[in-house]
């Protein structure tokens, strides 16, 4: 299975646990993962569609999972000379959670979390 986990983002969230209910965070991180698959899937290596359909989130307390199941996800992921369709490239899963690290992801924790202010 192929997953990073966003846990710095995650972690930077243990401060607001005595201010919100677990529930709030846990969907916040959620929301978070969603995002990361929804770039991702964009970028996946697409030949009939496994990979892609694999993609999962997972949450676990203060930690979130984006991960692709299929025996050769890590391979299609990791290997740089694989040629792929136009848009579709290795590095699908760690390019979008990267990007997502520079801004999108505390947008979306905001968000979710100035919901719980209202």
């Amino acid at each position: 299975m192929a997953g990073w986990e966003v846990t710095g983002i995650a972690g930077r969230l243990s401060v607001f646990e005595r201010a919100f209910q677990g529930d709030a965070i846990e969907q916040a991180l959620r929301e978070v993962g969603e995002y990361i698959l929804e770039e991702s899937s964009r970028q996946v290596p697409l030949e009939v569609g496994d990979l892609q359909d694999s993609g999962r989130v997972t949450v676990d307390g203060n930690t979130v999972a984006v991960s692709y199941d299929t025996p050769y996800a890590v391979r299609q992921h990791e290997e740089m000379d694989y040629r792929h369709d136009a848009g579709r490239k290795a590095k699908y899963l760690e390019d979008p959670m990267n990007a997502a690290a520079q801004g999108p992801a505390q947008r979306i924790i905001g968000e979710r979390l100035g919901r719980e202010f209202k």
